[in-house]
């Protein structure tokens, strides 16, 4: 009987670099997450845990959210008076290179904090590798992704001729979008875990017991649609049933923050660190906040077997008793006289 080949065997890093094609070598240059040279410290599990500054990441998202704006500005106030506002077509394109800038920028300045950090349970195992099979499908989600949700925040809500301008509602919007978005993550991704015929939508995404950030797009297109459309779709939908404006810029903000909640929380850094957002502070009076090692857990567990269903927040997991208890994020572990800020570039 022939064997069965490991869905996540990485042999690729042993091949001549001038063997790989495009893609491979678009990979490479964001794969620099394993520890084949031993450059990341290796902690125990009872080692003191460093948590981060929760404004140094706010400031960050706030910051590269704007650059893409102030681009905007700037061709409305040079050319809008001559040719009109910036098109659909162009803004399209505008945010689609904006949010994948952002996020390569984030995974870059994640994996540098990760050489002073190291790694969730690093003393048992390493970041998982993009394997063989996954170079192609990873790409390609990672432009699908960005794409699909600028798509949607232009095709839905973007108008020419309105004001670049955040509503007043924008502190009350970035509060309820990651509590409303993790309602529909949450009962989505239980589904996949617990009713049968659901799970192999999900099982490709739980090959990774440890992921990094470029393997969080590592899934089925089922799921990626879910993720990438449905669920945001649904929380647009939902905040502008209650009221809010929810217009371009707002949401362009909110899903920035969102962005940035996903690459994170598929990190597997050694810090204590919630979930950005307007509303992690007071989820975390009340034991709801999202740690990052809350989906570090989920992910070494299988299926029928995990807790820990929530992408953004824990008030969920909490509501429904499905959180899994915490191993190195524990309070009277963290070392909060040593911070750890995000760099800028």
């Amino acid at each position: 009987m022939a064997a069965v080949q490991n869905p996540m065997a990485c042999t690729w890093r042993n091949k001549d670099p001038k063997t790989w094609d495009w893609k491979t070598r678009a990979i490479s240059r964001m794969d620099h997450w394993h520890n084949d040279d031993n450059t990341f410290p290796i902690f125990q599990k009872t080692d003191k845990i460093r948590w981060m500054d929760q404004w140094s990441v706010n400031r960050w998202i706030l910051m590269h959210a704007a650059w893409p704006v102030a681009i905007h500005a700037a061709y409305n106030y040079l050319l809008g008076w001559v040719i009109g506002p910036l098109p659909s077509i162009l803004a399209f394109g505008l945010y689609l290179v904006g949010a994948l800038v952002n996020l390569l920028f984030e995974v870059r300045c994640l994996g540098m904090m990760a050489h002073e950090t190291g790694f969730l349970d690093g003393d048992k195992h390493s970041r998982d590798k993009v394997p063989d099979v996954g170079i192609g499908k990873v790409l390609s989600s990672i432009i699908a992704i960005v794409n699909v949700r600028s798509a949607l925040i232009v095709a839905l809500t973007y108008r020419r001729h309105d004001p670049i301008a955040l509503s007043w509602w924008i502190p009350a919007e970035l509060f309820l979008y990651p509590i409303l978005l993790d309602f529909y993550f949450y009962i989505y991704h239980r589904a996949t875990h617990e009713i049968d015929g659901l799970w192999k939508y999900h099982r490709t995404h739980h090959l990774t017991k440890h992921p990094s950030p470029i393997l969080s797009s590592y899934a089925d297109v089922e799921q990626e649609f879910i993720e990438m459309a449905l669920v945001p779709f649904l929380t647009f939908v939902t905040l502008k049933l209650m009221g809010f404006p929810m217009g371009f810029y707002d949401w362009w903000l909110c899903s920035q923050y969102q962005l940035y909640t996903e690459a994170v929380g598929h990190s597997g850094i050694r810090i204590a660190m919630s979930a950005p957002g307007m509303s992690g502070w007071y989820l975390g009076k009340v034991g709801c906040e999202l740690l990052l090692e809350d989906h570090d857990l989920h992910h070494r567990q299988g299926w029928k077997k995990a807790g820990n269903y929530g992408k953004a927040t824990r008030l969920w997991d909490r509501i429904f008793g499905t959180c899994l208890n915490r191993i190195e994020s524990k309070p009277e572990q963290v070392d909060y006289q040593n911070p750890v800020k995000m760099c800028w570039l």
